[in-house]
């Protein structure tokens, strides 16, 4: 466990120099220190840099959160941004009721569509009992002859039984 330890600081030291050393290698020679493997017949660069910025001079709205300039040059965000805030919850309000009413337009498109194939079905279904009552009439009609017509053929048969019919 130790080892890994050991492991860990080596690499946090190896880190450091990498992130760190050529800064602190740029700092010692710019001071006059001078480090193995540089010539003493170098001579200071000159140039002529403008110093460095700030962020506050670069980004100037940055300090205090506040960017007092977008939307500038959109004309569309402007008007927005100058609108007051009753003006933006009132017309937040007229959209609400305009989505409102769009929903209800087309709850109720639904459902006149829905009564329209309840009274279709409901027309279909009363078809549908006419023609089983016709069927179950017919039914009732088939087998009352049915039955007259089993009394007759009894009938027959035992006229046909007295008169000495046989059957095989």
């Amino acid at each position: 466990m130790s080892w890994l330890k050991w492991c860990l600081v080596i690499f946090a030291v190896f880190s450091a120099l990498c992130v760190s050393g050529p800064a602190l290698y740029y700092k010692l020679s710019n001071n006059g220190l001078k480090l193995r493997g540089v010539s003493s017949a170098c001579t200071p660069c000159s140039c002529h840099c403008t110093p460095p910025k700030s962020i506050l001079q670069v980004i100037p709205g940055l300090a205090n959160l506040t960017i007092t300039e977008c939307g500038k040059d959109d004309p569309d965000l402007k008007e927005e941004m100058e609108k007051q805030f009753v003006d933006l919850l009132s017309e937040e309000i007229r959209l609400q009721g305009t989505v409102g009413k769009e929903h209800s337009q087309h709850m109720n498109i639904n459902l006149r569509e829905a009564k329209r194939v309840a009274t279709q079905y409901q027309r279909e279904a009363e078809k549908c009992n006419a023609a089983t009552e016709t069927c179950e009439g017919a039914r009732e009609r088939a087998e009352t002859l049915l039955s007259k017509e089993k009394k007759l053929t009894l009938l027959w048969e035992r006229k046909a039984r007295l008169l000495g019919w046989e059957s095989n």
